[in-house]
């Protein structure tokens, strides 16, 4: 194919002269996870742009723990009280506060979801900021990106003829949307980093052991 050689217009019709090759060489190298923007013609705005603020994060928050790694896991706290009269729960974590409430048919007044609608939603919360971090470090593309998680609980659970129904939603499943102009070979790499990286999921899909105590309030008696 030719080259072509002259001006060349800019953005508001002028004309520039073309640079030279050294011009180009000692041109800036793009920041990091610019190419996330450039992947295809007239990318919408969507996630692509954040995605490099994400990279430049991951790629910064590696750096210090390889400088002052940790030595001890991180304790992680939610506590959350029913509140008198109403019995709304009221979920605490750090200086964050969520409402949990039953339907009025429960003796509540519907002011927040029910815990294992919480729980969808936090599987839900988990997958998509995995699915973030995972694009930006491997350098996927997204415009958008949306998951929407489902499972079944039955209220019949426990009762006489259902002793064997999970009291548990169960039959969990998820649907990402993506719109992207990555290729599918990359997107299912994506996806399959994702599981393997995503802690709730992960926590959800293996058993656990859970302990528990309960502490009367004024006494140091445990039961």
């Amino acid at each position: 194919m030719p080259t072509t050689t002259g001006s060349r217009s800019s953005e508001n019709g002028s004309t520039a002269p073309k640079k030279s090759a050294a011009e180009h060489d000692t041109a800036p190298a793009p920041a990091p996870g610019q190419e996330l923007l450039e992947t295809a013609e007239n990318p919408r705005p969507g996630l692509r742009a954040y995605l490099a603020v994400k990279r430049a994060a991951l790629l910064a928050r590696r750096k210090a723990l390889h400088a002052d790694p940790p030595t001890a896991p991180h304790r992680l706290r939610a506590r959350t009280t029913a509140e008198e009269r109403s019995g709304i729960r009221r979920i605490r974590i750090r200086h964050h506060q969520i409402l949990s409430d039953s339907p009025p048919d429960f003796a509540g007044y519907d002011l927040g979801p029910a815990s294992p609608e919480i729980q969808l939603g936090v599987l839900s919360s988990c997958l998509t900021h995995i699915f973030l971090i995972q694009a930006a470090d491997l350098r996927v593309p997204l415009d958008s990106l949306e998951v929407e998680v489902e499972a079944d609980q039955d209220p019949r659970a426990g009762q006489k003829g259902f002793e064997q129904v999970p009291i548990y939603p169960y039959n969990i499943s998820y649907t990402v949307h993506v719109t992207s102009p990555a290729s599918k070979e990359r997107i299912r790499e994506l996806h399959e980093t994702v599981e393997r990286a995503c802690p709730i999921y992960n926590l959800l899909a293996n058993p656990q052991n859970i302990s528990g105590r309960v502490v009367l309030t004024g006494s140091p008696e445990q039961i």
